[in-house]
């Protein structure tokens, strides 16, 4: 409209304020009204969201991760009723927030995978904070589960971080899972000792130690007849936190008790004989031919 030939004292001010000031003034306090009022309702949404998912109890991270994104996403769509009553086209602005959304997911596409293993994990409850796992070639204490990554700490307290899509593909042993666990050992004892007596050793040796539950039973039988020896399998059953000390002590006790009543563990040996057609070869000799 070429507004440079407009005579203004023929424009009535009667159609000014009706088309310009009341009609977009009332269009701008009904974008202000959307724009508040949804606000207020994406608020209270957001609040019954976070109680629903603590009901649940989930990850306090969790939960501030998810409510902010469908705080944000809801906001959104709040701005683009407010601006769509102000009479602007906001099909080209949809566009450009999706194909914004496009470009962030293909660039962020290993942080998303790592996000989104680190829900499962957190939802599904994997493992948690204290539990000693073997997962992503590493054995160590779960210090903390992140959205993106997983903090661990070694046996030899060195803290290794690894992204949780690495853990979530792989193989999680959890040995703290469940709140007892199996020990599983073998002893051996020489073909010329007396069965009955090292069995009954072993047995003892379980029964006077507190830590070994009394149910399950422990197990003590002959696991098989070796090329060299016969081979005990000793299992007994303990708390997971006494796993490894009941399998260090009962190593030092069997060594003990066995010395003690003079039953042999037999280990690798190699007898070497020297044939000699001279029987007065000496000492020197015999070093020289070695």
């Amino acid at each position: 409209m070429d507004i440079s030939n407009l005579n203004f004292e023929q424009i009535d001010p009667q159609l000014i304020w009706d088309t310009f000031i009341i009609g977009w003034g009332t269009n701008l306090i009904f974008a202000l009204l959307i724009f508040l009022v949804g606000k207020m309702v994406v608020k209270g949404i957001v609040k019954i969201a976070t109680k629903l998912l603590e009901k649940a109890k989930m990850e306090a991270m969790l939960i501030n991760f998810i409510t902010a994104i469908v705080n944000a996403l809801l906001l959104l769509f709040v701005v683009i009723a407010a601006l769509s009553q102000l009479g602007i086209d906001t099909t080209s602005l949809v566009a450009l927030v999706g194909a914004a959304g496009i470009a962030i997911g293909l660039a962020l596409k290993d942080s998303l995978q790592n996000f989104a293993s680190g829900v499962m994990l957190i939802v599904f409850k994997t493992f948690q904070v204290g539990h000693f796992v073997e997962a992503a070639g590493v054995m160590g204490t779960i210090e903390s589960i992140g959205i993106f990554s997983t903090q661990m700490r070694t046996g030899d307290n060195k803290t290794i971080i690894i992204p949780n899509g690495n853990l979530y593909k792989d193989t999680i042993i959890n040995y703290s899972a469940k709140p007892t666990r199996r020990v599983d050992m073998v002893f051996g004892i020489g073909y010329d000792d007396d069965i009955a007596l090292a069995k009954s050793i072993l047995i003892q040796l379980l029964e006077a130690d507190e830590r070994v539950l009394k149910d399950p039973e422990p197990v003590v039988n002959i696991a098989q007849l070796g090329a060299s020896s016969i081979d005990f399998n000793v299992r007994p059953w303990v708390k997971s936190s006494d796993y490894w000390p009941v399998l260090w002590d009962m190593n030092e006790k069997v060594k003990q008790a066995f010395d003690a009543a003079n039953i042999g563990i037999p280990y690798p040996q190699m007898d070497v004989h020297l044939h000699t057609n001279n029987p007065t070869i000496t000492s020197k000799e015999l070093k020289d031919k070695l």
